[in-house]
């Protein structure tokens, strides 16, 4: 295998790279949020002193990671800023080595329980009387779910609700990109998709009533005892692909 890389080739990567931190330090110093517009193609290169060709592999780069989107016909803006590329890189890690994505997935359902056990006190604080109606539908739901899929749907769905009132859009970011991988990998890794129908419905309700009293240390055992199950799939699913190893 080749480990030299060209002289132009490399010069080429540092011009890249270094377009590429001019448009998102362009992007702080004119405060632009999600969704706002960006100057013309031939505007940034006059502003950034860039080729055209070097501003163009600079936004396809940042495309790529949702910091820039192009929108054909009608120009460049600011993106989502979403966490899409930590989805894709934590999936392919998976679907590459399935070994390591065991540990991945249990490190993923370690967050996922330590956001909502570690802000226990938060939760119960801030949901109202209308979103805790709107988790019994959701609680509801999942006794009536007739697959796997709709199971892990409406799961989501109440997870989701749940971290809506603490209003922090990176812990709603990294929620949902967990459930992504989550949802991906653990098909393909042979994890079942949820545990019996019956524990599903009894172990969210009583999270709902821990929140309705106003317990958080009755919510964080709910929490606790909600996320046993999952680790003990990923654990029974890791054994039995060791096992299976010549």
């Amino acid at each position: 295998m080749r480990t030299d890389i060209k002289p132009a080739r490399a010069s080429r990567a540092l011009l890249r790279h270094a377009v590429t931190e001019q448009i998102k330090a362009y992007i702080i110093e004119n405060r632009l949020k999600p969704g706002d517009s960006l100057p013309t193609e031939a505007e940034l290169c006059d502003a950034l002193n860039a080729s055209r060709s070097s501003l163009r592999e600079a936004i396809k780069t940042l495309a790529a990671l949702d910091i820039v989107e192009v929108r054909h016909g009608f120009g460049m803006f600011v993106g989502r800023l979403s966490l899409s590329s930590l989805v894709e890189s934590l999936t392919f890690r998976g679907l590459l080595s399935p070994e390591d994505d065991f540990r991945v997935l249990l490190d993923l359902v370690e967050i996922r329980q330590l956001f909502e056990e570690g802000m226990a006190a938060r939760i119960i604080e801030r949901l109202d009387d209308g979103q805790l109606s709107k988790l019994d539908e959701v609680v509801d739901q999942l006794g009536g779910c007739t697959t796997d899929e709709a199971l892990v749907e409406t799961d989501r769905a109440f997870h989701d609700l749940l971290m809506q009132p603490l209003g922090n859009q990176l812990i709603t970011q990294l929620n949902g990109a967990f459930w992504d991988v989550y949802a991906i990998v653990a098909p393909y890794l042979g994890i079942a998709n949820g545990e019996a129908k019956t524990d599903t419905v009894e172990l969210h309700r009583a999270m709902v009533e821990a929140v309705r009293e106003r317990d958080a240390a009755a919510f964080a055992a709910a929490v606790v005892a909600h996320y046993a199950p999952v680790r003990q799939r990923i654990a029974a699913a890791t054994r039995t692909a060791e096992h299976a190893q010549p």
